[in-house]
């Protein structure tokens, strides 16, 4: 009896303290977002207004890398490769986590099963803007420009297969027009393209051009929304101006690579409730028409699935891919 407690005295001190204080030690040092898209997007936005509350909770610097290209695959994979230790999490989106991974059979790896979710965080909308200069105000007016255009117009996105790409698709299928997609690496850059008139017309993700639209830049004719945007509910739908059935919209997560330590996933799903539930990143989601919807690892997960299974048929009937 007294040896099995002696053991027992030896073993205690060396496994659980010592795990305890490794696990105590996170972080430890600065951790690294990285944002799959160039400056300027909507995950970029979503990104940096987080990044300073995470740190004031984590007690540690949160940086903010953006590695845009390959529709979001470079900075993603990225974070597939590096170690699992809580220190690099990716920003990622409808667009590169699922579209981009659908559309690209030799892209070798399944997020599904190479990054963990650590919370969804915000929904947010797309929206059909054009260039003033077009003199359109509603998706109609819109239309009988395109049909007019012999060729075809081209439109804009953040990149192909992203959710601006399919919501351009989506509109071209839905409304029988000619359209042509030119890809961008990000939604900054077609923002400032648009503005500037070398694409005439853009799907977009509403925090990117909310901006430019109030300083009279750009126009925003609808929301691919199925319902209008509870904040900004002067903006009518594409569906209800003549295109049923037209229903996009996208969303932000936080993921890290799979394997990364539980106690860690855990504490940054925590403090990421934490910073979407402060005023001040809620006032200024709601400045740019977008909602906070966390959700916790083991949800995010299973949303990610759902996400899968409702959009592979729809890049299968649109022929998309990478090659």
């Amino acid at each position: 009896m007294q040896r099995r407690h002696l053991l027992a005295g030896l073993a205690a001190p060396v496994l659980v303290p010592g795990l305890a204080r490794a696990q105590a030690a996170w972080p430890s040092r600065p951790i690294t977002l990285v944002v799959p898209w160039a400056p300027g997007g909507s995950n970029d936005v979503v990104a940096r207004l987080v990044a300073p509350i995470l740190s004031e909770g984590l007690g540690q610097s949160v940086v903010v890398e953006n590695r845009a290209g390959g529709g979001g695959s470079i900075g993603m994979g990225q974070v597939v490769r590096a170690r699992p230790d809580g220190y690099s999490l990716l920003v990622s989106s409808a667009s590169n986590h699922v579209f981009h991974s659908l559309v690209s059979p030799n892209l070798g790896y399944d997020v599904r099963e190479v990054l963990t979710g650590v919370a969804m965080m915000v929904d947010v909308p797309n929206v059909l803007a054009v260039n003033p200069s077009l003199g359109v105000s509603t998706v109609q007016e819109l239309l009988v420009k395109i049909r007019a255009e012999r060729g075809g117009m081209s439109f804009g996105s953040s990149g192909t297969a992203s959710s601006n790409h399919l919501a351009g698709e989506l509109f071209r299928m839905l409304t029988g027009t000619e359209l042509v997609h030119v890809p961008y690496r990000g939604g900054g850059p077609v923002a400032t393209d648009l503005m500037a008139g070398t694409i005439p017309m853009a799907f977009m993700n509403l925090p990117t051009v909310i901006g430019p639209a109030q300083s009279g830049g750009l126009k925003i004719i609808g929301v691919g929304t199925a319902e209008r945007v509870r904040i900004r509910p002067d903006l009518p739908t594409i569906a209800e101006q003549g295109v049923p059935g037209y229903a996009v919209r996208s969303w932000t997560g936080l993921f890290a690579p799979r394997g990364t330590p539980e106690p860690v996933v855990a504490r940054l799903a925590e403090e990421m409730r934490k910073a979407l539930e402060s005023d001040a990143v809620k006032s200024r989601l709601t400045a740019l028409a977008s909602e906070p919807i966390w959700m916790d690892p083991a949800a995010t997960d299973a949303f990610v699935r759902a996400e899968f299974d409702r959009w592979g048929p729809v890049v299968r009937a649109a022929n998309i891919t990478t090659g």
